[in-house]
């Protein structure tokens, strides 16, 4: 599994959002916008929206992901 490498604070927040509001879903939700910007071509939002994924999946996670200092 590939961890966020580059996150925003205004990323944290559309991933919690999408979290509020679609629930479990919110994984398939970020992968379905990351490939709708593939689509028509936008390479930035796709990537956007693929980190968007994977921190949704940490948030979700109810272990500890990584190395705990």
């Amino acid at each position: 599994m590939y961890l966020p490498l580059y996150v925003e604070p205004q990323d944290v927040a559309e991933a919690t959002t999408l979290m509020d509001t679609f629930g479990p879903k919110a994984g398939m939700e970020a992968a379905e916008r990351a490939v709708q910007s593939r689509n028509v071509g936008n390479h930035l939002h796709y990537c956007r929206w693929r980190q968007i994924e994977r921190l949704i999946i940490m948030l979700s996670a109810h272990t500890t992901l990584g190395t705990i200092h």
